[in-house]
């Protein structure tokens, strides 16, 4: 255990932004795992909706840190991919 305040003030900051990286990551796996579904069910109209929404949760948690641009990018251009071979 940590004895220093300074030390104490990081473990409860570290602390918070575990459960908050780990709220963010929960909900972009979930708008991503709809999508996939959606693409699985041949629903177009739907999976481009969810495509949206999926890829404006990304660029968010990208945004905040949760994940590197680079990654951002490639999650959501695979996603794209996966969405566009329904219309094809």
């Amino acid at each position: 255990m940590a004895n220093h305040k300074s030390a104490k003030k990081r473990i409860r900051q570290n602390e918070k932004i575990r459960v908050r990286n780990s709220q963010y990551r929960s909900s972009v796996r979930t708008a991503i795992k709809k999508t996939r579904e959606a693409v699985a069910a041949g629903e177009q109209d739907q999976a481009g909706q969810l495509f949206q929404a999926a890829e404006k949760k990304i660029q968010q948690a990208a945004s905040h840190g949760l994940y590197h641009a680079k990654c951002a990018s490639r999650k959501v251009g695979r996603l794209k991919k996966l969405v566009n071979s329904l219309s094809a």
